[in-house]
């Protein structure tokens, strides 16, 4: 039976609303303040989300150098679009783009460190362990308190990130289905989308040639 009393997020403050035109459709953008971090995340969200279920939802980590300047070294820009481009063609759903989570946690100075590693040879989880980080420090409570908060019952999450999915569920949202979310790889990102699949355990069905000779990610 469903409970009448309501959401009391945790770790998240609801911010303003504003209307958003892009060029994949007209959004709804809403901030929401982590006041266990002191980030401000965003909600970029449309249609009907109070009491729905099967919400096609992306919860997107922030990537200044792939979702600003377009990076080829990552497939976060492309994903980011193509999210925005699929809730547009449902009619609803939610982009939950998760701020202080820049190199999956490190931040920007040390993502650029671990850039520098990477082109001396090192992938991305050996590069994050050679800066004394771990491979993924990410935390998803905010997401999933953002999600309830919109009224989000059940969720189709757009990740190729099982560990994403566990993280989500286990802070109490029910997620019905995974929907493989994956980008083409190029010459630049092809040995980091590998080592997502082999190190870190993400579901991608890259060609069999995708690492071949260009650089490790």
């Amino acid at each position: 039976m469903k409970s009448d009393t309501p959401f009391r997020p945790a770790h998240v403050r609801r911010g303003p609303s504003a209307r958003l035109p892009t060029e994949h459709g007209e959004f709804t953008i809403t901030s929401y303040f982590d006041h266990t971090t002191g980030i401000e995340h965003m909600a970029l969200h449309c249609g009907e989300l109070a009491g729905a279920r099967e919400v096609l939802v992306r919860v997107h980590s922030e990537c200044l150098t792939g979702d600003i300047f377009g990076s080829l070294r990552c497939d976060c820009g492309p994903q980011l679009r193509l999210a925005m481009q699929r809730l547009t063609e449902a009619g609803r759903g939610v982009v939950v783009y998760m701020r202080g989570h820049e190199g999956r946690g490190i931040g920007i100075d040390e993502k650029l460190r671990a850039y520098t590693l990477q082109d001396q040879g090192l992938d991305t989880v050996e590069a994050n362990l050679a800066l004394g980080h771990p491979p993924d420090s990410r935390r998803f409570e905010a997401a999933a308190e953002i999600l309830q908060d919109l009224g989000v019952v059940s969720v189709s999450l757009m990740s190729n990130n099982p560990l994403k999915l566990l993280a989500l569920q286990q802070q109490g949202l029910e997620i019905v289905q995974r929907e493989p979310h994956e980008i083409d790889a190029n010459p630049e990102n092809a040995a980091y989308l590998a080592t997502k699949r082999e190190k870190m355990g993400h579901l991608l069905a890259l060609p069999a040639d995708s690492t071949g000779e260009r650089k490790r990610r």
